[in-house]
């Protein structure tokens, strides 16, 4: 076969052989026919001026070695070359971004297209078509650029608002801290490290995590804050600290601290170099004018290190959880205060002869609002024994300052007035909205009357919407007095005769154990799942001693509850 755009063009199926070779040679697109072989057989002067190659040049060389190459200029494997294949096997094929070695040497990016040529039903060669695609590929490195940049900005936006949304979850620090450093590794970071100031003058490292959660030994390490503007400016965590600067390091120097330099540049590089960081970025944590302790993400990859956009998106982090723990420190103290005015209202407990009395206060756990719990017990003027268990609705300062308020109050008019326990909290329920801040509460106000060394005994109470006292029989049987039961504290005044009263003999040998709903209400779990509970491990340590008996009921909770626990028990003498 001789060359396909001269007179001789037997390769080509139809058509007069001139009228074929004026076409190919007009054509803008460059042409190059190649035998079963893949050799160059012909090409049109599109194709020589796109190559830098003259068609005498090529004709007779194998154009896979000839052109061929991978974006580097390498020479690509026959095996992976499409053209080739179709070649093989007779078809047609297309592709787009492949390599062709220019006559000068340059690289040239072409999309290309092959369609057989064929003679009674037998392939005689291929007629490859291919164009210059280095402006297509230029729009698309741009286009992916572009795409690559709006999806990193989706990322860190996406990231900031989960940040914000998970610590707002918490108002425990630590447990603020620990979330931020799981969300930033290995999402933005392969490293992340936090540093708090300390009331002792000192910046301690709180929370560190790497690749499966290693710490590299770091967490827990101390040095002394700076306090002015200069000092323990040779490090990005002291200007961070002091001068509440974001710092971006786009290339860590694998250069241990110089002799001289302040424990924080010790303590920042020591880390740098023990993880193998290759970028860094360090940001205060909180504003400028309230700077609670620095952030240090690192990045140890060299081939992606952090750049403006990561430092802006850092920076924001900063200062959310800056914002965060300052609520949890201000919500610590706040609790601090309610814990210790609650403990300091629940007063002594009484020794009414021969009857026993026992009672414990768990605050809320971590990580939830201190409640208005509490119990008293103290002695009537009329030589009754008085119990009260309460809870001021609410989760805060303002309930515990309420229940004080109740608790001052309850005492005074159960002194004053020696009737049934319904009349005595009615009286409360008229007073609270005038002299309390308290809107609604729960309690049970009982009566043990009976000689306190003899007996015999009977409770006579009253609950306000309180869940029911547990009795524990000397016989192993236990129920709940559900009788008595009124509205709660602050619904409004009682109608008719009065909030109800019951009563109850108390057998020698009994227990009876009064407690609020923290002890018997979980999330996921109904109230009469946490009554029986209750009365199931009541009755299992029965036989103990009542304080022993009081800490086996609460050690029994499930894990969950969110709420604070008041328990008073009173034991009756056996026989």
């Amino acid at each position: 076969m001789r060359d396909a755009v001269g007179d001789d063009v037997g390769s080509w199926p139809v058509g007069e052989p001139g009228f074929w070779r004026q076409v190919v040679e007009r054509l803008v697109t460059a042409v190059l026919v190649l035998d079963t072989a893949g050799r160059v057989v012909a090409a049109n002067p599109a194709a020589e001026r796109l190559l830098g190659r003259t068609t005498a040049a090529m004709r007779g060389a194998d154009a896979h070695d000839l052109l061929h190459r991978d974006a580097d200029g390498n020479r690509v494997p026959r095996g992976r070359c499409p053209l080739l294949r179709a070649l093989a096997e007779g078809r047609e094929a297309r592709g787009e971004g492949g390599t062709y070695l220019r006559g000068d040497g340059r690289l040239l990016a072409v999309s290309w297209s092959a369609s057989p040529l064929t003679e009674d039903g037998s392939v005689k060669g291929m007629a490859l078509l291919f164009a210059d695609a280095t402006g297509d590929r230029h729009v698309h490195r741009e286009r992916t650029a572009r795409t690559r940049a709006l999806e990193d900005l989706n990322e860190r936006l996406s990231l900031v608002a989960e940040i914000t949304d998970v610590l707002g979850q918490t108002l425990e620090t630590d447990e603020a801290l620990a979330r931020l450093v799981r969300l930033l590794v290995p999402r933005l970071a392969d490293w992340a490290a936090v540093d708090l100031r300390t009331g002792s003058g000192e910046v301690h490292r709180v929370a560190v995590t790497g690749p499966e959660g290693r710490d590299a030994g770091f967490q827990g390490r101390r040095g002394p804050a700076p306090e002015e503007v200069g000092e323990g400016q040779d490090s990005p965590l002291g200007r961070a600290l002091i001068g509440g600067e974001s710092v971006l390091q786009e290339r860590v120097a694998a250069v241990p601290p110089a002799a001289g330099h302040t424990p924080l540049a010790a303590l920042h590089s020591g880390f740098l170099a023990a993880v193998g960081a290759s970028s860094a970025v360090t940001v205060p944590l909180g504003t400028r004018d309230r700077i609670a302790g620095a952030l240090t993400v690192v990045r140890t990859d060299p081939a992606h290190p952090f750049d403006e956009g990561d430092l802006v998106a850092v920076s924001d982090v900063g200062r959310r959880v800056g914002v965060v723990i300052d609520n949890t420190r201000r919500y610590g103290r706040q609790r601090a205060v309610a814990e210790a005015m609650q403990r300091n209202l629940l007063a002594p407990l009484p020794r009414p002869g021969h009857l026993r009395l026992a009672a414990r206060y768990q605050p809320a756990p971590a990580g939830s609002q201190v409640g208005g719990d509490w119990y008293d017990a103290f002695t009537l003027k009329d030589g009754a024994l008085a119990l009260v268990i309460g809870d001021v609705v609410g989760h805060d300062l303002t309930a515990a300052a309420g229940m004080a308020q109740l608790h001052g109050i309850l005492r005074s008019l159960a002194w004053d007035h020696t009737g049934p326990p319904g009349a005595v909290v009615d009286r409360l329920d008229a007073a609270m909205p005038v002299i309390t801040t308290v809107p609604l509460a729960t309690l049970i106000l009982a009566r043990v009357e009976g000689d306190p060394d003899t007996g015999p005994w009977t409770l006579h109470w009253t609950s306000a919407g309180h869940p029911p006292p547990l009795l524990l029989s000397p016989d192993g049987t236990a129920c709940y007095l559900e009788a008595g039961q009124g509205l709660l504290l602050g619904t409004g005044p009682a109608t008719g005769a009065g909030r109800p009263d019951a009563t109850h003999p108390l057998e020698p040998g009994s227990t009876l154990l009064l407690y609020t709903d923290g002890l018997v209400e979980t999330p996921g779990s109904d109230l009469d799942t946490g009554l029986d509970r209750l009365r199931r491990h009541a009755l299992a340590h029965a036989p103990e001693p009542l304080d022993t008996l009081c800490d086996r009921v609460l050690a029994d909770v499930p894990p969950g509850s969110t709420d604070d626990v008041a328990l008073l028990a009173l034991r009756v003498p056996s026989p």
